[in-house]
């Protein structure tokens, strides 16, 4: 009887499942805030340039 049960516990991936979502999100997550980033840092850039512009200072802004 204690086999049995060793067997289906160790047998049971049901939890697996729960695992496998939650690694998942994280690396969707984290993916979105390397994104974020990345693009907040270029926005910042770009309306720093504007800002320059309109203010006539000659810089060099891609």
């Amino acid at each position: 009887m204690i086999k049995q049960a060793l067997l289906k516990f160790w047998n049971d991936e049901s939890g697996l499942t729960a695992v496998e979502y939650a690694i998942a999100g994280g690396l969707v997550v984290g993916g979105m805030v390397a994104a974020f980033v990345t693009l907040g840092k270029n926005a910042t850039a770009n309306i720093e340039c504007l800002g320059s512009a309109v203010t006539g200072a000659s810089g060099n802004c891609i």
